[in-house]
């Protein structure tokens, strides 16, 4: 038992939606695109307040006593310049017509797929600068992966599952299913920075970087699945 992962694991729970990989997967499986931008977009606006308040409502008393975490109004404000602040620009942007559409074409596309990879790579970075792959054994690396791909394909049904109960159509199904399994590493990441401190997010964000490898694999494969279906 490591108390620095299970924290990890529960931080993990804590985390908004991906708006890139879920719109891809939900474009890929012919599902309601538009219906996906939209979801996993709210749940990363709503993320900015939502996350650190339940990190503070969940974790604080999880993370050692006094030394528990401490949220106050800055955190709050950093989040949101780093995650809000460029969506709201992204929106007025949108009122130059040709401009923004010639950086949905070429320049936003190099600097959304450039900066998902750059994060990933600083993320595993940051963990062996800091040793966290040398304080972590093989057996909690195989839990990590093992418990992820139970939690991916639990997700994924039980999303698939509450949306045809509420009777979504197949197209609504999907972009449920999609947005509602994924996990955000772009946004996960500097918020744990923020809310916990660079230097001390460590082992914490291990079983985040799992996830989202696991994820991507498993909805890449439901996602051609789908689209392979009549």
């Amino acid at each position: 038992y490591n108390p620095e992962l299970y924290m990890g694991v529960l931080y993990l729970t804590l985390v908004p939606s991906t708006v890139q990989s879920s719109v891809a997967f939900t474009s890929i499986a012919r599902g309601n695109v538009a219906g996906a931008i939209v979801s996993a977009s709210a749940s990363n606006v709503l993320g900015v307040v939502a996350t650190p308040a339940l990190v503070m409502l969940l974790m604080s008393q999880r993370s050692g006593g006094g030394n528990g975490v401490v949220i106050d109004a800055h955190v709050f404000g950093d989040i949101a310049l780093q995650l809000l602040l460029p969506f709201i620009l992204g929106q007025f942007a949108r009122r130059w017509g040709s401009v923004a559409e010639f950086a949905a074409k070429k320049a936003t596309k190099l600097v959304d797929r450039g900066s998902i990879v750059m994060v990933v790579y600083s993320a595993f970075s940051a963990g062996v600068v800091a040793g966290v792959w040398s304080t972590i054994g093989v057996r909690d690396i195989v839990i990590l992966c093992v418990f992820s791909v139970v939690l991916v394909a639990f997700m994924l049904w039980l999303s698939r599952f509450v949306a045809l109960r509420l009777g979504f159509d197949d197209a609504d199904m999907k972009a449920i299913q999609f947005c509602g399994s994924k996990k955000s590493l772009a946004s996960g990441l500097p918020m744990a920075a923020v809310i916990f401190g660079s230097s001390s997010i460590g082992l914490l964000i291990v079983p985040l970087m799992i996830f989202h490898q696991i994820q991507l694999m498993m909805c890449s494969w439901l996602a051609s699945r789908y689209a392979q279906l009549p």
